[in-house]
């Protein structure tokens, strides 16, 4: 375990923010934080659970406690014929699972490919691109009420998961620190190509039919292309939710952007891209101050050079004035803002 006071965060959070915690503690087992958690919470500390700091912007300096889990380790065990469950420490490197399951012919997880982030964090979020869900690969969670030290055992269901959405953004938010996640992979490769310029980036390289590596390898070089490297930028990925209305307003819209793209959600809803929106209120490669959106995906909004998180923040609740005013559509942040 590590225990660190005045805690230089800037290199735990993609946007770079230069931004400190009063205290830092990193787990390496599930006995730790069993611990450690209920003398935090009993102690009146206000803590933040962290993962790699890919969906957060923090506005200021956290006058609490940062609790990290470097918990890792994956096993595999059937389950049945054609499916293998993986459960993996929640501490391991999302991208890194995904090279394992493709590595290992196990199946599902290809179009998730680089999303930032770690494990425990894919339970939260319900990350999703290209099409695909996490939701839909994961089966147990395991995690520990942070109250009781307890450890706990969370099914899909338990979870409610929807678009960018579950229970522990809501109503079990900061209640359990999530130790394990398992996951169900499929051995035949089943792949999902009708989601974004798959099957133009695929066509490109003359390949009909992808292996699960080549589709794994497109995702990645799509991502690259309209991605920001955080190392170079600092980003945290897609800033905003794609708002899912309802199909009235999306038909009353249509009249006025005959060209919008959409995704029919189901009979009565439609989801519009949220990068869209923004880059139709002329926000795409803009600045202001130290922040802006970035100039090939409007989706993105990044550090461009020593910003601090309230710029970033004014900067997105500008987009969001902008939006509103223009589409009459409230767009959500995705990125975690304290």
């Amino acid at each position: 375990m590590t225990d660190l006071y005045n805690y230089d965060l800037t290199a735990h959070n993609t946007f770079g923010i230069n931004a400190r915690c009063k205290r830092y503690v990193a787990f390496d087992n599930v006995e730790e934080a069993q611990t450690v958690l209920p003398s935090l919470v009993a102690s009146g500390e206000q803590l933040l659970i962290l993962g790699g700091g890919s969906n957060l912007l923090l506005t200021a300096d956290y006058n609490g406690t940062v609790v990290h889990s470097r918990i890792l380790g994956v096993q595999s065990s059937d389950d049945g014929a054609d499916h293998v469950l993986l459960r993996s420490g929640s501490g391991v490197v999302w991208d890194e699972l995904v090279a394992q399951c493709v590595a290992e012919n196990l199946h599902g997880a290809e179009n998730l490919s680089l999303i930032p982030g770690e494990v425990g964090a894919s339970a939260v979020q319900n990350i999703g691109a290209y099409g695909a869900e996490v939701k839909d690969l994961i089966t147990e969670i395991e995690a520990i009420e942070i109250k009781t030290g307890h450890l706990v055992y969370i099914t899909n269901a338990q979870c409610e998961y929807a678009y960018r959405q579950s229970r522990f953004k809501k109503d079990w938010k900061d209640r359990f620190f999530i130790t394990h996640v398992t996951y169900r992979l499929s051995r035949n490769f089943v792949p999902h190509l009708d989601y974004g310029n798959i099957r133009g980036a695929l066509a490109e390289k003359g390949i009909a039919t992808p292996t699960p590596s080549e589709l794994r390898q497109i995702i990645i070089d799509i991502r690259n292309e309209k991605l920001p490297d955080p190392k170079v930028e600092g980003n945290a990925g897609s800033f905003f939710m794609n708002p899912i209305v309802e199909r009235g307003q999306f038909e009353a819209l249509q009249k006025l952007y005959p060209n919008m793209p959409h995704y029919i959600i189901d009979n009565e809803h439609v989801k519009i891209p949220a990068g869209w929106m923004i880059e139709q209120c002329g926000w795409k490669g803009k600045t202001l101050g130290r922040a802006g959106v970035h100039h090939k995906q409007a989706l993105v909004l990044v550090n461009k050079g020593g910003a601090d998180g309230k710029e970033v923040l004014a900067l997105c609740q500008q987009i969001q004035l902008d939006v509103q005013a223009k589409f009459g559509i409230t767009i959500h942040p995705e990125v975690n803002i304290r």
